[in-house]
């Protein structure tokens, strides 16, 4: 009634050793798909832009210091002032020349987290050019 099933103690490792190594090749195929399907900082970073440039709000900032390749800029949202700063190392050609960026920004921000907010994007720029002065009359 009962069958007794014997195995040998060869097929058992061998059994184990095929079962341990699928599990190893599932894993590594397993972590690179996952690695593989990962969105990268810069592209993140890229999308955020995007998203802001597209549904942000617009509002009045001041430009505080450009060091480098960060904008710092200052804005105020309901009483609440934000000093913030973008890397804008990836959109240098949008950049107008240093020389003429003005104090006063528009900066856009997403109004149900104002401190996430930008002043350049691809597709918008809040950063005003100095206006050309006007010569004053002699007296």
């Amino acid at each position: 009634m009962f069958a007794v099933l014997v195995v040998s103690i060869p097929v058992l490792v061998v059994t184990l050793t095929l079962t341990v190594a699928l599990l190893v090749v599932a894993g590594i195929l397993g972590y690179r798909a996952w690695k593989n399907s990962r969105i990268t900082p810069q592209e993140r970073e890229r999308l955020r832009r995007t998203a802001l440039a597209a549904r942000g709000k617009v509002g009045d900032a001041s430009l505080v210091d450009m060091r480098g390749e960060m904008v710092v800029y200052s804005y105020a949202i309901r009483g609440v002032e934000y000093t913030a700063s973008q890397d804008v190392s990836s959109l240098r050609e949008y950049l107008p020349a240093e020389e003429s960026l003005s104090g006063p920004v528009w900066v856009r921000y997403d109004p149900k987290n104002p401190a996430n907010s930008i002043v350049l994007a691809e597709s918008w720029t809040g950063l005003r050019p100095r206006s050309p002065r006007v010569p004053q009359p002699r007296r």
